[in-house]
């Protein structure tokens, strides 16, 4: 029987070729989406889900809340936290702790060389290895971070230190890192394996956490008080079987209300799962959000269910070509099971069809939006994981798509089935309510998609076309050693200064704009009363508003020495002053010191057009540059330019060169993800209107074929093709308008939401959701008006000939 009914279904695909590519079209699209989508979502779930006993390894988190009333939260956590936390509460079995180094130089001195440098390098204490678990190579897990100065090293640092060397003859070699405060020199005694599993610890290097208190470094780390709070510094527990959460969080509260008891207001502790990590804060800046995950399922579904609905709607109106063998089957005794099995296996073998086809759509739509996709993500669609989820979507689509078909086809009455009839539907009809109703949702989903797209395209053109307050062509900068020599970075800009294509070399820590930020607070007086005042902090020198175009109001540049300082206009506007000049030679405490300010400088926006800007202060310690910025002449070759300040960095810091990057690729960089999204969006909604669109031709060609004797009736009757165009298309004006209006809300309220994100953002473009409805309108009628005139100008002796 089964035998069959497979080998009836291909012999029906095959007879109705066009049916089938749609269809499979349609379906394969579908999948294809789902398929990446789940194994986008399945990747990002996957992160550290491999450690023993992960359910019961947790971050400790840090919540503050600003001056604002804003609830900030970090994955850092302060110094002492660290040593008390598993003495203070009894259920913790393990903590392990970590601060992470960034750009750390690695040399090993015994072969005079120099790797360069690292942002895989942490302080680690035993505990981190006995919670996050790991192959040894060599050395002993129990002794090897137990004592000051000794390291553990991973496989691919081994290979990459020590090549040629095996794991066990490397234990004693001595390795010097050099971070932005010292020159730590460790023995390495021990080796691990790398994780071949994903993970968010990047780590190749541990030095022994007992190494800071021994070389009194506690204080530059951080590490000394409970109100230095410090993201470098991590802290895992693992906690007991008989704890979950809750537990750790009320001991964590009992541990911040005991040690901030002489503060009105104090930080607060949580415990976040490991498997929260990747959706948080991490180590390399792969963090994915979870709302746009969510996001992401959510536009699967719906243009999978899209697919279905297509499904349906076109399976139903070509029920009419099935009539006669529908009939025929009841005749000779088939029963209503057997003819809803017979469909749903028809319908089965075009899914199977479609999935097959979109492992070769999901491959294309990878590679489309590679860029958009994380950047260890590879995934194989013939995996055991995927094809299962194949497999599972495909009995999904076969139930939701073929029985309603199914069971209209056999519920049609032989007798009239055999004549080419289907029912007279007489008052309410189930089925035309549901074809119809489809439809809508189908073109309400596009429309919706089209709106959003069309808005967040308007707002990113809008913000790209905004004055920033400064120049950004031509304007490029380059990462220095942090804390290096101050006497060779000056040296490096002197010499740049010389090259007579260079307009200007400003040294600071600060890109004129960036998405990093530095806010402290500020005392200035006004009116007699010391006013505290919340400020935008950038560290820069004299040369930095010239060389990056920002106009001066008043006053001059400071003279490169600690006092002088400049504020901005809104600095000028907080403290209730209107004329610039009023406030040359006020002085404000700043960092318990007192500042001259010299002059006030335009409002610039120093973050991304998402802020507001706030009450800026330009401040002069040079010690901690690490930036280099040129501004390079408008008539010079920008690649000769580049290559040769390239060329002078590397003559200076031959181990620490760093190329040069452009500021407007910085800028564009701001709104990434508000362009990924824009690009996922805009394809739903084109694949949403092409669903859509085949599931109007469906739709129409069920009422074409039910309204063609009374077209060739209106055709003697005297009605030109125009009129019969406008008869069967007016019904479909009505279902696009009832979709424009459904979709007009949820448009407003998801493009409102986005919206509200930018402070320099659009009005809401109601026109534009007209243009969309009359655009979605006029495509309809297209695809309607072409179907209609085959029947129009079909010979109404033909159709009428059998009455």
């Amino acid at each position: 029987m089964l035998y069959n009914y497979i080998l009836i279904a291909i012999r029906n695909i095959k007879r109705n070729k066009l049916r089938t590519l749609v269809h499979v079209l349609g379906l394969s699209m579908g999948i294809a989406i789902c398929l990446v989508i789940f194994n986008v979502v399945w990747h990002a779930y996957s992160f550290d889900r491999f450690h023993t006993d992960s359910e019961r390894i947790f971050r400790i988190n840090t919540m503050e809340e600003w001056d604002s009333g804003n609830i900030f939260q970090t994955s850092g956590t302060n110094g002492p936290l660290g040593e008390v936390i598993d003495e203070e509460l009894s259920f913790i079995e393990e903590k392990g702790r970590l601060y992470v180094l960034y750009e750390t130089m690695v040399i090993l001195p015994e072969q005079n060389k120099v790797i360069g440098r690292s942002d895989k390098v942490a302080f680690s204490n035993p505990g981190f290895f006995k919670i996050f678990q790991r192959e040894w190579l060599s050395g002993n897990p129990q002794t090897a971070l137990q004592e000051p100065n000794t390291a553990v090293i991973t496989a691919s640092s081994l290979q990459k230190y020590f090549p040629g060397l095996a794991a066990n003859e490397v234990l004693g070699k001595e390795i010097l890192w050099i971070d932005a405060s010292d020159s730590i020199y460790a023995q390495v005694q021990g080796v691990v394996k790398d994780y071949s599993e994903n993970t968010d610890f990047i780590f190749t290097d541990f030095i022994s956490f007992s190494t800071i208190s021994q070389k009194g470094k506690a204080d530059w780390y951080g590490l000394h008080s409970w109100t230095n709070l410090n993201t470098s510094s991590q802290l895992f527990v693992k906690i007991g079987e008989n704890s979950d959460k809750s537990n750790l969080d009320e001991g964590l509260a009992i541990l911040a209300k005991k040690y901030f008891d002489d503060q009105e207001s104090h930080p607060e502790f949580i415990g976040e799962p490991l498997a929260e990590m990747h959706f948080s804060e991490n180590f390399d800046d792969t963090t994915i959000s979870k709302t746009l995950l969510n996001g992401l399922v959510y536009i699967g579904i719906i243009i999978l269910l899209l697919a279905c609905l297509n499904f349906i709607n076109l399976e139903t109106a070509l029920a009419i070509n099935k009539a006669k063998e529908v009939g025929i089957r009841k005749t000779l005794g088939s029963n209503r099971s057997q003819l809803v099995m017979q469909f749903l296996n028809e319908t089965f073998v075009l899914v199977l069809i479609a999935s097959a086809f979109s492992l070769f759509l999901a491959e294309l739509i990878k590679t489309y939006f590679s860029e958009y996709l994380p950047t260890n993500f590879d995934p194989s669609f013939l995996s055991p994981m995927s094809l299962m989820f194949l497999g599972l979507i495909a009995v999904i689509i076969t139930l939701i798509s073929g029985l309603y078909p199914g069971f209209v086809l056999a519920s049609y009455q032989p007798q009239r089935a055999l004549k080419g009839e289907l029912m007279h539907e007489h008052g309410f009809s189930i089925g035309v309510f549901l074809r119809k109703n489809l439809a809508v949702l189908q073109f309400t989903a596009s429309i919706t998609f089209i709106i959003m797209v069309l808005v967040l395209t308007s707002q990113l053109k809008y913000i790209s076309s905004q004055p920033l307050g400064f120049e950004k062509e031509a304007v490029m900068y380059t990462n220095l050693p942090f804390m290096g020599e101050r006497s060779q970075r000056e040296l490096l800009a002197e010499r740049m200064r010389n090259e007579s294509f260079v307009s200007g070399v400003s040294l600071s820590n600060n890109l004129v704009s960036s998405n990093s930020i530095w806010t402290s607070d500020a005392y200035v007086m006004v009116d007699s009363v010391e006013q505290q005042m919340n400020v935008h902090v950038m560290n820069v020198d004299s040369a930095f508003v010239s060389v990056n175009g920002i106009p001066l109001l008043a006053g001059r540049k400071p003279h490169n020495v600690g006092d002088e300082i400049l504020v901005n206009r809104n600095f000028l506007k907080a403290m209730g002053a209107t004329d610039p000049s009023d406030i040359i030679g006020q002085t404000i405490n700043f960092r318990a010191e007192s500042n001259t300010i010299v002059g006030v400088v335009e409002n610039f926006n120093a973050r991304n057009l998402k802020e507001e800007i706030m009450p800026m202060v330009l401040i002069y310690q040079p010690d901690y540059y690490y930036l280099l910025t040129a501004k390079v002449s408008s008539q010079q070759n920008l690649s000769y330019a580049k290559e040769r300040l390239e060329a002078m960095v590397e003559e200076v810091f031959p181990y620490d060169a760093s190329g040069f990057n452009f500021i407007d690729e910085v800028l564009e960089g701001f709104y990434d993800v508000d362009r990924k999204i824009q690009g996922v969006l805009g394809f739903a909604a084109g694949i949403a209107i092409l669903i859509s669109i085949l599931g109007l031709f469906g739709l129409s060609s069920f009422t074409i074929a039910q309204r063609s004797k009374e077209v060739s009736i209106r055709k003697v009757m005297g009605a030109d093709i125009l009129q019969i165009i406008s008869l069967v298309s007016k019904q479909y004006v009505w279902l696009v308008l009832v979709s424009f209006v459904l979709a007009a809300y949820p448009a407003y309220y998801l493009s409102n939401m986005w919206l509200q994100e930018y402070a320099y953002r659009i009005e809401m473009p109601y026109l534009l959701f007209v243009g969309v409805g009359f655009g979605v309108l006029v495509l309809a009628l297209l695809v309607v008006g072409f179907h209609s005139l085959g029947v129009a100008k079909t010979n109404p002796a033909e159709i009428l000939k059998s009455e």
